[in-house]
């Protein structure tokens, strides 16, 4: 075992850290070690008073007035140029609105009707499970539809990419590895076969810099609740690169996507760019605390959190490896820092049994079947001291077999 650093020198860095008043912007537990970010982000204070404002006076007060006085009705336009800088799109071309399946449905239906006489979907055989179970839904209603998987049909995505492939849908960062897929690379060899490709930016967007327009991606969809801390189930975001707008058709032709939603007219006529990928009435409340979260990412520069992202993961693996490799846990994943999301990942075989451990200790991550243990730093309020504390919490809790307390192997709903 080799010795945790100075404990003088980890805080020296959150001292020099030009990210570290951005903490203070968040409402975080005391005695919490808050590494699951990635799976829900820590609560902004804005959102509480946005959702107060909203709540309190504009339903409150201005009811149905809202729509129009509140400026409820432009929001997820609005909230989209906010996602849009974060993740390299320009104004218009993003929208904030439904789930992230909905929106991989939608996205995908497009493209195959932008793709006639294609029918093959790509996508990965690890994939995050609802891009695939959102495929195999498009593939019910298309008989003709194909769907070809990386590790199940060839070990590289690459190889699966053809003349017959309308669409290829695939995921920034793996949600279990944390490895990060080369954006430009990828679909310029989509599109050097005809096809287009849809970007899964779940957990990507808020966690590093993306670039869709400067990588000419064509589509791209994400959730707001992980890095950019929108609330549990804020609504999601889908992208269209603008060249494509006017050839996008998608079948959830619900009347907030209308040209003219209050024309109340029999037939559907999609609306101007971006919008037609709208679909019912959208959820204002959780728009706004999304927009308390959008407002504090108006100030960071995305440029320095990358920076310390990689800083924090990279101490988090030296200190696992160098005080817990003897306890049998393995990095999952990338030692590239430049191929890693905002995430690390460890398997053991007891990963449930010691993830449940960490938590009852305050350390929180979480788990994903079979046997890996998921941390999530956010940079913006996750400090080098944290994970000083959470990796000598884990040594402890490995040494003393603490997990072995038969409490911590009951299987919750959520993990």
């Amino acid at each position: 075992m080799t010795a945790m650093p100075d404990l003088a020198a980890i805080e020296a860095r959150d001292a020099a850290d030009p990210l570290r008043h951005m903490r203070d912007r968040f409402v975080l537990p005391q005695g919490v070690i808050y590494l699951d970010g990635n799976s829900l982000g820590a609560a902004p204070k804005e959102a509480f008073a946005e959702l107060d404002k909203a709540a309190k006076e504009e339903w409150a007060q201005g009811l149905i007035r809202s729509w129009n006085h509140a400026g409820w009705f432009d929001l997820a336009l609005q909230l989209g140029d906010k996602v849009g800088r974060l993740i390299g799109a320009g104004p218009g071309e993003t929208v904030v609105c439904d789930t992230t399946s909905t929106n991989i449905y939608k996205a995908l239906q497009a493209a195959l009707s932008m793709r006639p006489g294609r029918s093959v979907i790509v996508a990965e055989g690890d994939s995050f499970p609802t891009d695939l179970y959102m495929a195999e839904g498009v593939a019910s209603t298309r008989p003709d539809v194909k769907i070809r998987l990386e590790g199940v049909d060839a070990d590289n995505i690459e190889d699966l990419i053809d003349d017959s492939v309308a669409v290829v849908l695939v995921n920034h960062v793996n949600y279990k590895s944390g490895i990060l897929r080369d954006m430009a690379a990828l679909t310029a060899k989509a599109h050097a076969a005809g096809a287009l490709i849809v970007w899964d930016l779940c957990h990507t967007a808020g966690a590093l810099p993306v670039e869709l327009n400067a990588a000419n991606a064509d589509m791209a969809v994400g959730c707001t609740y992980k890095y950019l801390n929108g609330g549990p189930g804020a609504p999601a975001f889908i992208y269209a690169a603008r060249r494509h707008h006017e050839q996008i058709r998608q079948p959830l032709s619900g009347w907030w996507g209308h040209a003219r939603p209050f024309a109340f007219t029999q037939g559907y006529e999609p609306g101007a760019g971006i919008t037609r990928f709208l679909c019912g009435t959208q959820p204002v409340l959780s728009l706004r605390a999304l927009k308390g979260s959008l407002d504090v990412w108006d100030e960071v520069d995305l440029n320095a959190l990358r920076k310390k992202s990689i800083e924090l993961t990279e101490l988090f693996i030296e200190l696992v490896e160098a005080t817990c490799g003897e306890f049998g846990v393995k990095l999952e994943g990338t030692r590239d820092p430049n191929r890693r999301g905002s995430q690390v990942s460890f398997s053991h075989e007891n990963a449930y049994e010691i993830m449940q451990a960490l938590i009852d200790r305050g350390v929180i991550g979480d788990f994903r079947a079979p046997n890996v243990m998921r941390f999530g730093f956010t940079p913006l309020y996750v400090g080098y001291r944290d994970v000083w504390e959470a990796v000598a919490t884990l040594r402890d809790i490995l040494a003393t077999g603490a997990w072995q307390d038969t409490r911590f192997a009951v299987r919750a709903a959520v993990t």
